[in-house]
């Protein structure tokens, strides 16, 4: 295992934000990951996993402990069924999979971060979610201090939820379980409409596994959500607001508040979500409270190609990204009732 102390941890996040641990070891192999977080906990140190850091926000004092850098490496595909090393990088992964003709993760293509953080969030975008192809995840539990093999249904995903993510104290995600499928060549069922008109096709028909993954890098592009070290709206954790879900008395109220401020003529986005609630959009209510494309004057902003995305210009601390996030949160509110909630995790500060 590498060791390092007092060592920055902003270049390890895609906000590049964020002040130094006490200590970061990188760890390449599951023993390594299992003895760092052992050590950790027998000695009562904090301890910060990071793996692709594309959800994270640290704050300028950084860490205080231990920070655990997780860069294993392990890609197996034995027919139809897909194992990934926690430290895999994502998009590199997802590629492979269409390479091999395999669907089920090619909507998937272009997020930053780590194989080892998709069943955390239960990463999803343009219709897909990795909940409806993982089948078990290996994970060190710090509770029983051992290795344990959780089902599908173990991890209890939802909307960008899940077991690890309600106990993040509990488990280390070590290695993921997919099952992909074998469609020959074509890709999984498109199931978002963005994706199916830009291809040309219906939603629920299937393409070339390439075009699909290859549409979604451009739309995902357009929208500053691909990795470009030149560009700083690819500064950001991506999307920082998961879409509110509500019931459908707090949507109605909603509904009065949108007729209030835009007229009775305008309809906010609305999704079925289960259970009597319903699914609006978090960049529609970050656009229509006034937060446009480009929003702001300081060195953190809101994405020119994204209201959905806050963006570090290339000199901003996190206090200045946390202020901006605070008056989204609050110009929202004010203008419609609905209190959005950041995606990404927060390390010594919060909204």
């Amino acid at each position: 295992m590498q060791e390092l102390h007092d060592a920055p941890l902003a270049p390890l996040t895609t906000f590049r934000l964020g002040g130094p641990a006490t200590r970061l070891v990188t760890a390449t192999t599951d023993a390594e990951v299992i003895a760092a977080v052992r050590e950790a906990d027998d000695t009562g140190t904090p301890l910060l996993l990071i793996g692709g850091g594309s959800n994270l926000v640290i704050g300028d004092k950084g860490f205080d402990g231990t920070a655990l850098h997780i860069a294993t490496r392990g890609f197996s595909l034995d027919g139809t069924t897909l194992e990934l090393a926690a430290g895999e990088i994502w998009t590199d992964a997802v590629a492979r999979t269409v390479e091999a003709g395999l669907a089920g993760v090619e909507c998937l293509a272009g997020i930053p971060g780590s194989a080892g953080a998709t069943p955390i969030q239960n990463v999803g975008a343009y219709g897909q979610e990795v909940s409806a192809t993982i089948t078990e995840v290996t994970a060190y539990d710090r509770r029983s201090r051992e290795t344990v093999a959780l089902s599908n249904a173990d991890c209890a995903f939802s909307y960008r939820h899940s077991r690890f993510k309600a106990d993040p104290e509990r488990y280390v995600v070590l290695r993921v379980r997919f099952e992909l499928e074998d469609a020959g060549g074509l890709s999984a069922p498109l199931r978002y409409a963005e994706t199916a008109r830009a291809l040309g096709v219906e939603a629920g028909d299937r393409v070339p596994l390439t075009a699909a993954r290859e549409t979604v890098l451009k739309l995902r592009a357009g929208k500053g959500m691909v990795l470009d070290s030149e560009d700083h709206d690819t500064w950001s954790a991506g999307s920082f607001f998961t879409n509110p879900i509500l019931t459908d008395e707090q949507f109605a109220a909603f509904r009065s508040r949108v007729a209030e401020r835009l007229g009775d003529a305008v309809e906010p986005p609305a999704f079925p979500a289960g259970d009597g609630r319903v699914k609006t959009s978090a960049a529609w209510l970050i656009d229509k409270a006034g937060f446009t494309k480009g929003y702001g004057t300081g060195p953190a902003r809101i994405s020119t190609k994204h209201t959905l995305a806050l963006t570090n210009r290339g000199e901003a601390t996190t206090e200045d990204l946390l202020a901006l996030a605070r008056e989204v949160v609050a110009g929202v509110h004010d203008a419609f009732g609905v209190t959005l909630v950041n995606e990404p995790v927060t390390v010594g500060v919060s909204l």
